[in-house]
C-alpha cells in the first residue's frame, strides 16, 4: 500500500531554553530533526511531509541545506498535534492509502522501526496503528489504556492523566500509522483539550468507540523511544546514538579500544581491521582505510585518509591524506592540506593549503602553508614557509630530492628546485637553482674555495 509520512516539527521547545529551534540541536555532529527525515523517507513511497511553524524559516533553510528530501506545510498557530496533522493534509499525496506520523524530536526512531509499524498496521486490517513502550520511562509520555481483553482503547496525556492513570506502566511513543482515508475524515472531530489543543491522541479513543481496530506495536527498543525535550534529553540521546554507531562499526571489523570516549558520525567510513584509539572524534565525511591506526586524542573532520596510516594526538580539517603516513603526535592539518603515500610528519607540525609528495619527510616545529613540496624531500625541524606579506599569500615550491635544514626560513614567493639544499638557519629570499647549496642570512649561493 502507497505509503505517505508526516513529521511534526513545529514547536517551539521552550524547555530547551534556546535561541535555537529544538529540532535544530545538533546530535552527532547534525540537526536532531535530520535523523526523524532519514527514517520517514525510508519508510515511506514519497518525500516526508514536514510540519513547521516555529522558526519556520531556519528549519526549511537548514533542511534545503542539508540535501535532505522534504515537503513542508506551515502551520502557522501551534495548536497541539491533531492540529498539526490537519496543517499537513494538502500537501500529503492524494493516492497515500498510509500515514506514519511521527515527530521531528526523536532522532533515535529507526526506519526498520517504521517499515514494521506500516506492516503490522496492514496486517491488523485496522484503522490505526501506534507504538508503545513498556517499563520505567515516563518523559512525560501519555499513558496506554487497555480494555479487559487487553485491546486499546484509548491515550491520555500525562498532564491528564489521574493518579491511577499515571501508575500505568505502558507509555505513547508517538508514532502512528493510519488509514489515510479514516485518518482525514476524522481529524476535524477532535475536540478541543483544557490546554486549547487538539490532541492526535484523542483519534486512538475515537477509532475504539466506533469499533475499529486498534493496533500496538510495542517496542522493545527503549533507545529508540527517547524523545528530546531538555538538554539532558539531548544528552542522553547523544550517548545512545554514538553506542549505536560504535557498536555498528566494532560488528563491521573496526577496532575501539574504548567506545565511550570514541566520537564517530553518522557520515563517516572506516575501513576493515582500522583501530580507533581513546579520546578520538571522527567528524562530517571523514574516509578512513584499512589497518590504520587513529588517536589517541585525535580529531578528524571531512578528512580522507588512505590505508595503514597511523595519526597519533593530532587534528585534520578538510585535509586529504596518502596510505602509509605517520603523523604526530601533536600536529594540525589544516584545509587543503595533501599529504601523499608514505609522508612523514614529526611532532607540532601544521600544514595548511600544501602538498607534500610521496616519502617527503617533515621534521618537528615546522610550517608548511601554500607551499607545493615534491618527492623525497627532507624538510629539516623548525623550518617555516614565509607565505604571508602582510596582504597576500604567496607560493612555495621545492623540487624532488631536495633537503632542507633545520630552522630554515623560506620567504615566499619563491622556488627551490631539484636536489637543492638549504644550510642549517638559512634565510633564503631568492630563488634556488637545481643542484644547489645556499646558506646563510640571507642565503647566498656556496661558491667553490679559489684558494685565494
Amino acid at each position: 500500500m502507497k505509503t505517505a509520512s508526516i513529521i511534526l516539527a513545529a514547536g517551539q521547545g521552550t524547555r530547551m531554553r534556546s535561541r535555537l529551534a529544538k529540532v535544530l540541536h545538533p546530535l552527532l555532529g547534525k540537526p536532531m530533526l535530520l535523523y526523524a527525515l532519514e527514517a520517514a523517507r525510508a519508510a515511506s513511497d514519497y518525500a516526508p511531509v514536514l510540519v513547521i511553524g516555529h522558526a519556520a524559516d531556519e528549519v526549511r533553510a537548514a533542511v534545503e541545506a542539508a540535501g535532505a528530501e522534504a515537503v513542508f506545510a506551515l502551520q502557522e498557530q501551534q495548536l497541539g498535534t491533531g492540529h498539526a496533522v490537519m496543517s499537513a493534509r494538502e500537501t500529503v499525496p492524494a493516492d497515500a492509502e498510509l500515514v506514519l506520523v511521527t515527530c521531528g524530536d526523536m532522532p533515535l526512531l529507526r526506519a526498520e522501526t517504521l517499515r514494521s509499524l506500516a506492516h503490522r498496521h496492514q496486517e491488523s486490517g485496522g484503522v490505526v496503528t501506534m507504538t508503545s513502550v513498556v517499563g520505567d520511562v515516563p518523559r512525560g509520555f501519555g499513558r496506554i489504556l487497555r480494555g479487559a481483553d487487553g485491546s486499546v482503547q484509548a491515550i491520555v496525556e500525562e498532564a491528564a492523566a489521574t493518579p491511577e492513570q499515571l501508575a500505568i506502566r505502558e507509555y505513547n511513543v508517538s508514532a502512528y500509522c493510519f488509514d489515510a482515508r479514516w485518518l482525514w475524515a476524522h481529524l476535524e472531530k477532535i475536540q478541543l483539550s483544557a490546554k486549547r489543543e487538539y490532541y492526535l491522541t484523542d483519534l486512538v479513543a475515537m477509532a475504539a468507540q466506533e469499533g475499529k481496530r486498534v493496533e500496538s506495536l510495542v517496542l522493545q527498543d527503549r533507545l529508540e523511544t527517547l524523545g528530546i525535550n531538555t538538554r539532558v534529553d539531548l544528552a542522553d540521546a547523544e550517548t545512545a546514538l554514538r553506542k549505536r554507531v560504535n557498536e555498528s562499526w566494532m560488528l563491521a571489523g573496526v577496532t575501539l579500544l574504548d567506545p565511550a570516549t570514541t566520537t564517530i558520525e553518522p557520515d563517516v567510513q572506516i575501513g576493515q581491521d582500522t583501530t580507533i584509539l581513546p579520546n578520538t572524534a571522527l567528524r562530517g565525511k571523514t574516509v578512513i582505510g584499512e589497518d590504520c591506526r587513529i588517536g589517541p586524542n585525535t580529531t578528524l573532520l571531512d578528512t580522507q585518509v588512505g590505508s595503514e596510516t597511523t595519526i597519533c594526538d593530532s587534528v585534520a580539517e578538510y585535509a586529504s591524506v596518502g596510505s602509509q603516513v605517520s603523523i604526530g603526535p601533536f600536529c594540525h592539518l589544516r584545509k587543503g592540506a595533501v599529504l601523499a603515500d608514505r609522508v612523514h610528519m614529526g611532532n607540532f607540525g601544521e600544514v595548511k593549503s600544501s602538498y607534500l609528495g610521496e616519502n617527503v619527510k617533515m621534521g618537528h616545529f615546522s610550517y608548511i602553508g601554500d607551499a607545493s613540496i615534491g618527492a623525497n624531500v627532507n624538510i629539516g625541524a623548525g623550518t617555516i614557509t614565509c607565505n604571508f606579506d602582510g596582504v597576500n599569500k604567496n607560493r612555495t615550491e621545492i623540487g624532488e630530492n631536495s633537503f632542507i635544514g633545520s630552522d630554515t626560513m623560506l620567504v615566499a614567493p619563491l622556488k627551490i628546485g631539484k636536489n637543492a639544499r638549504t644550510g642549517a638557519g638559512a634565510v633564503v629570499t631568492r630563488d634556488v637553482p637545481d643542484n644547489t647549496l645556499v646558506y646563510g642570512v640571507p642565503a647566498r649561493e656556496r661558491k667553490e674555495n679559489s684558494g685565494q
